[in-house]
């Protein structure tokens, strides 16, 4: 599994795609689905944050979720926005969002065989 984070609009879903080039890929967006891929297609998870969201407002537990769609799709790429940068939310949903978001990706970044950060389109190799 690989892990890409960095802002909005700063270039991950391109920087998966050209990654993958020469080779079938798949890209959900926001969403997980219960479908099977050939061998060789390549599984894009983009905007993983969107999905914990929506996960949280329907009181599910994104983390076993999650680890369902690893052991499907353990090949995947994950690309998630980084959320946490910032002033702290006033409200209890939008802090315990941003925590469980963060406590995903550290969870995500420790399985994973890399973990890439984009700026300006621009890859930095964090693992």
């Amino acid at each position: 599994m690989k892990l890409i984070i960095g802002g909005y609009a700063q270039g991950k879903l391109s920087a998966a795609l050209c990654a993958c080039e020469g080779r079938k890929t798949v890209v959900w967006e926001g969403e997980f689905k219960q479908e099977d891929y050939e061998e060789d297609t390549v599984l894009i998870i983009n905007r993983l944050h969107v999905w914990v969201r929506k996960c949280l407002e329907e009181e599910r537990n994104p983390e076993m979720e999650l680890k369902a769609v690893l052991d499907a799709h353990p090949n995947c790429i994950i690309i998630c926005d980084e959320i946490g940068n910032g002033i702290v939310p006033m409200e209890p949903f939008e802090r315990e969002y941003r925590e469980r978001t963060g406590r995903i990706l550290i969870m995500l970044a420790n399985l994973a065989e890399e973990v890439e950060r984009i700026t300006c389109g621009l890859k930095q190799k964090l693992k």
